[in-house]
């Protein structure tokens, strides 16, 4: 396999993984699996929360990926592209961290951007943060966010119709 087509999947996946984090973050988190991810949406003092076992899923995909491309553990049956997909999906989970734990939540370390698309993300991921509860929100992906006037337009829209409680902070 060329370096060329490597690298190209090594990007695709990272950008397919924006798409598969956003979904996952709507459907499931706020969904279905809201009890791993509601200490994410409430005060603590701790130092982990239940949400970071969607970390370790996110691992499982990466390490499943790495061992369908891998001729150690598969033989002649790997699949050479499942260990770039897998590094791939490794790429957009220190990205996720860096950003989201790093920048957005400063569990590892405190700056806050005044400025460009590190303000911006920030902005964003806080005014997923204004909804009490798992119904209605905004801002479900984690590395491409909208800009904050049309977020605050839509929460306000949500609080009107009654889909979500919107913290009156945010709007």
């Amino acid at each position: 396999m060329s370096i060329l087509i490597i690298i190209l999947i090594v990007f695709a996946t990272v950008f397919a993984m924006e798409w598969v984090a956003w979904a996952s973050h709507k459907y499931i988190m706020h969904g279905w699996g809201w009890g791993w991810h509601r200490d994410h949406h409430e005060p603590h003092d701790n130092a982990l929360e239940k949400n970071d076992l969607y970390g370790i899923v996110g691992a499982v995909m990466s390490i499943s990926m790495f061992a369908i491309g891998s001729p150690l553990v598969l033989g002649e049956s790997a699949w050479e592209p499942g260990t770039w997909v897998g590094l791939g999906i490794m790429f957009y989970g220190v990205i996720y961290t860096v950003i989201h734990d790093g920048l957005v939540h400063q569990r590892y370390f405190k700056y806050v951007p005044r400025s460009g698309y590190a303000k911006r993300l920030v902005q964003a991921h806080k005014l997923h943060h204004a909804t009490i509860g798992k119904e209605g929100g905004v801002s479900f992906g984690f590395v491409f966010a909208r800009e904050p006037a049309k977020l605050k337009a839509e929460l306000k829209v949500q609080r009107e119709a009654g889909t979500a409680v919107v913290r009156d902070a945010a709007l």
